[in-house]
């Protein structure tokens, strides 16, 4: 039964690898050309934010900071400036801080050895490991929501994988990964594809999926997970509304903005002090006297 596992799992990476060579997006950060450094990049600004948001603000970034050590010269303002409207804005403070990290204890080279990687600001298991497959080609379990949504039913018949990976988990996720580092780096970037374009959360294209014979959930008959149903983030009237529309007023300006500058961003006092507040205490705007600004 063990091997006719190993041979189900095979065949599953050959098929998916196969489908990746034909229905691949061209991404600039997935091209043989790109830099480590463009890779970290991307994996910063792909957190909790989808690809098509992304490549624009990418594409202006690693034109500007070419290597970690331009963007360590800035001030981590100007990161926060540029990061614009991509959301979660303390990923722009992190990725400034890990190029400095990179400049001054890396000689300003992205290291490959993950547990460097993970000593770096803002970087994860699961950052970690893609930075070491991405950019190096390593053998790495490479576990985003995408793979994570296509292993769980595949493998275990079920619909929606838990919330945080388990140990059970991360044990199949490794069955699959191939021996060979390119294979497996291959593989890694192959099966969060085919979570993106075919096997989505919602509407999964089934008919389209290059495995659907070898689906444990689809064999299953696509069973539901028990339990209410998982809420998508809800955004309009939030703190983190105010919080961008705060940041974007900073962001236009290029110095200090007046408390009533803010004032005129968010109607309710309330809520922008709170928001104001929890800006200041993330380090994303500094108080300058009366005024605000973003960090030098």
């Amino acid at each position: 039964m063990i091997d006719d596992l190993a041979v189900r799992r095979r065949t599953v990476v050959r098929r998916v690898l196969d489908w990746y060579a034909v229905h691949a997006r061209d991404l600039p950060w997935r091209r043989s050309e790109a830099t480590p450094w463009q890779v970290v990049v991307s994996e910063f600004m792909l957190q909790q934010t989808p690809v098509e948001r992304v490549r624009g603000p990418w594409q202006s970034w690693v034109e500007r900071w070419p290597t970690p050590a331009a963007l360590a010269d800035a001030p981590a303002g100007e990161a926060v400036r540029a990061w614009g409207r991509l959301g979660y804005p303390r990923r722009a403070l992190r990725l400034h801080a890990t190029a400095v990290a990179i400049t001054e204890r890396f000689g300003g080279e992205v290291p490959a050895d993950r547990e460097a990687l993970l000593s770096l600001p803002g970087v994860g298991s699961y950052t970690a490991a893609a930075i070491a497959s991405f950019a190096y080609g390593r053998r790495e379990v490479v576990l985003d929501t995408n793979v994570r949504r296509v292993l769980s039913r595949i493998d275990a018949g079920v619909g929606q994988p838990a919330p945080t990976p388990t140990v059970a988990e991360i044990a199949a996720a490794t069955a699959y990964v191939p021996i060979v580092p390119a294979r497996a780096a291959r593989w890694a970037v192959a099966a969060m594809e085919l979570g993106a374009l075919v096997c989505v959360a919602r509407t999964p294209r089934c008919d389209d999926c290059p495995v659907r014979d070898q689906c444990a959930w689809r064999a299953a008959g696509y069973p539901v997970v028990p339990g209410p149903p998982r809420r998508g983030q809800s955004w309009v009237g939030t703190d983190r509304q105010c919080r961008g529309a705060l940041l974007a007023v900073l962001r236009s300006s290029d110095g200090p903005v007046s408390a009533d500058e803010l004032a005129a961003a968010w109607a309710d006092a309330v809520q922008r002090d709170r928001a104001l507040a929890s800006l200041v205490v993330d380090g994303l705007v500094v108080p300058v006297g009366s005024h605000y600004a973003l960090p030098g």
